[in-house]
């Protein structure tokens, strides 16, 4: 559920820089690519902020 939330809140900020740049008339290929770079970045995080802790071995 916590990874959920994380996903919806990152996706309500791409969503907010894309349209930021679509305003700044930013060519589209750029917004593609940050929009690619961004989603890599918020998957990496929150995984990493939602991971559970592997038990002692």
């Amino acid at each position: 559920m916590s990874f959920g939330l994380y996903v919806a809140g990152f996706t309500i900020v791409i969503a907010g820089l894309i349209y930021g740049a679509h305003l700044m008339h930013m060519p589209a290929q750029w917004i593609a690519v940050g929009t690619i770079v961004l989603v890599g970045f918020g998957i990496l995080s929150g995984v990493r902020a939602t991971r559970q802790k592997d038990p002692p071995s």
